[in-house]
């Protein structure tokens, strides 16, 4: 008779974990960061609960993951353990064991459900410098954006070259002030989707729209992520919103 895999005992608390990619970090994907903080929890050790089979892993959920290069200060995930711990102790725990630009924000208790179905929305700063225009023409471009029944526009995926309507996904987009010198901020309000939306097939949208260049590396931040909630983003880590 085959030897059975060793089963794990369920977890007995799961904590929800905010952190942030900054700086240079924001160059890390998701896989890079998933392998970092398995070597975080182990270093920190947390007393993590592990899945059944021949090759058990920590019990770790990621969910809504923001797009390699750029910045976050709103990126969530979930932990199971075997033991009740103080979840300011772990915060405190992981924030030593990842590197600097990876920043655990706020550990809280699960109330449970599912943390992935309370991304609704995102919240992002896009720092431009567009290339012969300025602030005036870059608040022509969005007027014409948003005026628009649907912007479609094009992206390389695993599956092929896909079509989608960015202009569906936006909730809001406005042209605000930046702390970048020499830059001009949009604040963008995008809605979570299939197949998802990022800032940058908004920014081909623009684009299309009005023929805005918007210049080199572009700096994009997700600011917040969570329900949305009377057009705005709510918290994901309370049981409310």
């Amino acid at each position: 008779m085959p030897e059975q895999p060793e089963q794990q005992a369920p977890p007995v608390q799961r904590l929800r974990v905010r952190y942030a990619k900054r700086g240079r970090l924001r160059f890390t994907s998701h896989r890079d960061f998933s392998r970092a903080f398995e070597r975080a929890v182990f270093r920190a050790r947390v007393p993590m609960a592990y899945s059944s089979g021949f090759n058990p892993h920590p019990r770790i959920s990621y969910a809504g993951a923001a797009p390699t290069g750029s910045a976050s200060e709103a990126e969530y995930l979930e932990i199971a353990l075997k033991e009740v711990v103080d979840p300011a102790a772990i915060h405190a725990l992981l924030d030593e064991a990842l590197p600097p630009g990876l920043d655990v924000l706020e550990v809280v208790v699960s109330p449970g459900g599912s943390l992935a179905d309370r991304l609704e929305a995102s919240r992002w700063a896009l720092d431009l410098t567009p290339v012969g225009a300025g602030r005036p023409e870059l608040e022509a471009a969005v007027a014409t954006f948003l005026a628009a029944d649907e912007v479609t526009v094009e992206r390389m995926t695993k599956k092929g070259l896909r079509q989608m309507d960015c202009r569906a996904a936006v909730v809001h987009l406005e042209v605000v002030d930046s702390d970048r010198a020499g830059a001009v901020r949009l604040d963008l309000l995008l809605r979570h989707g299939v197949p998802a939306i990022r800032p940058d097939d908004v920014l081909r949208g623009l684009a299309l729209v009005s023929g805005l260049d918007a210049g080199g590396a572009p700096l994009f931040t997700r600011l917040a992520q969570g329900p949305l909630v009377d057009d705005a983003v709510g918290d994901p880590l309370t049981s409310e919103g």
